[in-house]
């Protein structure tokens, strides 16, 4: 009857637990030594609910903003970050590659439209300024 006892639930609380132990399996976790199913197992504490406050309270990750702040990440970490943000990149230049060619096969139908129009009506529509003012902004001037 006394072993039966023994191995009866004991229900706990945080205050059965010490700050050292705390600090500890956070840590813990934190590294990657044990998730947070074996940590409870094998500190013995109540429940993952537990273990979550802690890593919530006393651990390096910021829970509002929802990254890391301090952790390290891995070389396995940063390779795949790094390789999906080359595929993004490659994405948006084939995009912009479209957009610029077709963009200049625009440009070549409109100079194609105007020299048609130029011969149909036999019109200067495109204007052969020199670099300088414009002929209305000369005219503007003489007046005054």
């Amino acid at each position: 009857m006394e072993n039966n006892q023994e191995n009866r639930y004991v229900k706990r609380t945080q205050k059965d637990y010490s700050m050292s132990l705390k600090f500890q399996i956070v840590q813990e976790i934190e590294t990657g030594r044990l998730s947070i199913s074996e940590a409870t197992r094998t500190y013995g504490v109540q429940s993952r609910k537990t273990v979550v406050e802690w890593l919530r309270k006393f651990g390096n990750f910021d829970w509002e903003n929802q990254n890391p702040s301090h952790m390290p990440k891995s070389p396995e970490q940063k390779i795949m970050e790094l390789e999906a943000q080359v595929k993004l990149l490659e994405k948006q230049k084939a995009l912009l590659e479209r957009q610029a060619f077709v963009a200049d096969k625009k440009a070549i139908i409109f100079d194609m439209m105007i020299d048609i129009a130029e011969q149909e009506y036999k019109i200067d529509i495109r204007k052969n300024l020199p670099p300088g003012q414009s002929t209305i902004l000369k005219k503007k001037n003489n007046k005054q």
